[in-house]
């Protein structure tokens, strides 16, 4: 298993996604975080409102059962997002005292006394850069948060934070061979196609100058989850390649398709969103696996992406 650095913590390469594990059984969960540590994950993510909160609470009592003790893994949860009575969200909400209290109620979901990373989950444009300052200094000085990261974010939404010394250790972003647009711009630069139109605002070319990792979310999604593309077929030459490069590896093809996420420079890091123990020791493989330059170019282009 790779690693990379999150502030000064050691983090797996491949993160363990929890945000569909509230309504499973607790021992499947169980099954599979055993799964993931024992292939080298220690990275867990999760966010306030997965579940409803659920997911922190059913991830909290998990690691109580497993006895698993804190310093053996790296905790990364989200706040940020405000949903209605309805369940749909409402608005974000970067203010100091709905960080604070957020915080609050995922330390006791997760029945833990720290966070190590606390990403925002989305960006708020309403901001008040001072309040964040304040509450991320208080939950520093409190030990509550060991480190922050954002979340959705692009170049400049990270230099206003950076302007305010904010360091943010992680980015978390949309990025699969489902979903290429953090790399269709920088291949088209004064193209004038569709492609060459910067959707993902800079911001993989600002982590790469700050040295700030890069996490891949939704790695097996194509478009904002209209399904999975390995298997789909919809992707007929992709998954031809993904087989192709399965078979080289000795891998399953969704191993592949995010070791492909990984060998990128940028992206050090991809979050999973299976529920499966079985899928979960499949998919830690892409942690071990580095594609050529050739073959990573090939799956792009087996995307149907044309190079100018």
């Amino acid at each position: 298993m790779k690693y990379c650095n999150l502030g000064n913590m050691p983090s797996s390469a491949v993160v363990m996604g929890c945000m569909r594990i509230g309504d499973k059984p607790l021992a499947q969960t169980e099954k599979t975080i055993v799964q993931a540590m024992s292939a080298g994950v220690n990275t867990f993510d999760l966010a306030d409102i997965y579940g409803g909160g659920n997911c922190e609470k059913v991830f909290g009592v998990a690691m109580r059962d497993l006895g698993v003790q804190r310093k053996n893994y790296l905790l990364q949860t989200k706040c940020g997002i405000r949903k209605n009575a309805d369940g749909k969200i409402g608005m974000f909400d970067f203010s100091k005292d709905y960080i604070l209290s957020s915080v609050e109620g995922s330390l006791k979901r997760l029945n833990t006394e720290y966070i190590d990373v606390l990403l925002l989950h989305r960006p708020d444009t309403l901001v008040e850069t001072e309040e964040v300052v304040d509450a991320f200094e208080q939950l520093k000085e409190e030990g509550k948060v060991r480190a922050f990261g954002v979340s959705n974010f692009s170049a400049m939404q990270m230099k206003l934070f950076k302007s305010c010394g904010i360091e943010i250790v992680a980015n978390q972003m949309q990025f699969s061979l489902g979903h290429t647009l953090p790399v269709d711009a920088g291949f088209n630069v004064n193209m004038e196609k569709d492609e060459s139109v910067t959707r993902a605002g800079d911001a993989m070319e600002y982590a790469r100058l700050r040295k700030i990792p890069l996490q891949a979310w939704s790695p097996l999604q194509y478009g904002f989850f209209e399904g999975v593309f390995v298997g789909n077929e919809k992707f007929p030459r992709l998954n031809a390649k993904l087989d192709e490069l399965a078979e080289k590896y000795d891998a399953s093809p969704s191993a592949i398709a995010l070791a492909w996420i990984l060998r990128h420079p940028a992206f050090k890091q991809v979050v999973t969103g299976t529920t499966s123990p079985e899928r979960m020791k499949e998919l830690c493989k892409a942690g071990d696996i580095t594609l050529t330059r050739e073959e990573w170019y090939a799956l792009y282009a087996a995307t149907g992406k044309v190079l100018p």
